[in-house]
């Protein structure tokens, strides 16, 4: 009984993300859209920031389609090395982006120190856990 209502729910739950990706294609369409309307735009009308921040929103979004897929793939599981990554490069992008901000910077800087340390720690506990089984 229990593995019929697991299976309808992850059903429901793949339909979901189903519609969800089907949104993030479409916004992510509207952002290159926007950015090669910008980029054929008189040098007048625009920027290096306007143009790099819908770059970087559309390659925010194709990283949420890779999770996505990943969730699916990996049984409904996302291994949290796999998110730190993504948050790491997801900061870094930022950090292209807000340059001008020396406190915003700093921040962003220590987080993405945090999470390498995370990182770090993760394979460590991995490494352990691995000759532990030995």
């Amino acid at each position: 009984m229990f593995k019929t209502y697991e299976k309808v729910l992850y059903s429901i739950v793949n339909i979901f993300l189903f519609i969800l990706a089907l949104l993030i294609i479409a916004y992510m369409a509207r952002d290159l859209i926007g950015a090669f309307n910008l980029i054929m735009a008189p040098n007048d009308q625009r920027t290096l920031e306007d143009i790099s921040g819908y770059i970087l929103s559309f390659f925010m979004l194709f990283e949420f389609i890779v999770m996505i897929v990943k969730y699916i793939e990996d049984a409904h599981d996302i291994p949290i090395k796999y998110l730190v990554i993504i948050s790491i490069t997801a900061i870094l992008r930022q950090l292209l982006v807000v340059h001008n901000d020396g406190l915003q910077t700093l921040l962003l800087t220590i987080s993405t120190l945090i999470l390498a340390g995370v990182l770090y720690l993760l394979e460590l506990s991995k490494k352990k856990r691995n000759e532990d089984k030995k």
